[in-house]
């Protein structure tokens, strides 16, 4: 049999034990109301950061302010005056208005005529070339030149561009760009560019704000539009964004209710 001690220290034990398990399940617990793990969770796993230490410090901070506002306003009253009340429930119509709205959009808001009508606006603006470009940059005029005159004697532009080029993107790559318009590049290395023919390689250094360049053109071809499919989320946000679409959406979406409905 356990003695009087013996008793109340495995009851003391116990409450510890008991203690630890609800804070283990509880993010905190503010004038005896629990805040639930769960909830900070959910509070910051848009941040994909579950494990960061701070991050969940400052979720739980926020919860427990959050509790301390809510729990003050019960207090003094504040939740029960009508003035609040009737904000309280404009706020929540607002947030179910946006919702139903949001999900209308979603499932049938945007029609395949709109989706093609924006296409069409946006296909148009996939015009001119794009060239595929491999370049060697260095750092003086003296050296880009004697490095043309290696390469137009037969050198092998790409081992070049690894061992000399100072372009830490591209040098890797033999001097490689990839395919690239002319629009997103710096004017002078621009102009130079346009002027190639496939094959050839500029017969001077271009200086550019990064130094000289010694530009070869591997190809060049007509800008090609993606299809509508593989922009249709782009599409999509696009047309949605639009704040006239949106008031006429939203005509359509409550003729539709009020079509349905009875209304006496």
């Amino acid at each position: 049999m356990f003695n009087t001690r013996q008793i109340l220290t495995i009851s003391a034990f116990s409450a510890a034990l008991l203690s630890t398990a609800v804070y283990a399940q509880n993010a905190a617990i503010v004038n005896g109301k629990p805040i639930p793990k769960a909830q900070l969770d959910k509070l910051i796993q848009k941040s994909n950061q579950l494990d960061n230490p701070q991050v969940r410090d400052q979720g739980r901070e926020m919860l427990v302010t959050r509790e301390l506002i809510l729990q003050e306003a019960n207090n003094r009253g504040i939740t029960q005056k009508e003035s609040v009340r009737d904000q309280l429930e404009q706020s929540k119509m607002g947030v179910l208005i946006a919702a139903v709205f949001e999900d209308f959009v979603e499932r049938e808001g945007v029609t395949e005529a709109e989706l093609k009508a924006a296409y069409e606006q946006v296909k148009g603006q996939y015009t001119g070339k794009e060239y595929h470009v491999e370049h060697i940059l260095v750092e003086n005029e003296a050296d880009a030149k004697a490095l043309t005159a290696q390469i137009k004697a037969g050198g092998n532009f790409a081992q070049i561009a690894k061992e000399k080029s100072k372009d830490p993107g591209s040098a890797p790559n033999g001097g490689d760009l990839g395919w690239v318009s002319d629009k997103a590049l710096v004017p002078e290395f621009s102009k130079a560019m346009v002027q190639l023919k496939k094959g050839q390689i500029t017969d001077k250094p271009v200086k550019t704000q990064y130094g000289w360049h010694i530009i070869k053109m591997d190809d060049i071809r007509d800008v090609k539009a993606p299809s509508m499919e593989e922009i249709k989320d782009q599409l999509k946000q696009m047309i949605t964004a639009d704040q006239n679409w949106q008031k006429a959406k939203f005509s359509e979406l409550m003729q539709k209710l009020r079509a349905k409905a009875k209304i006496q």
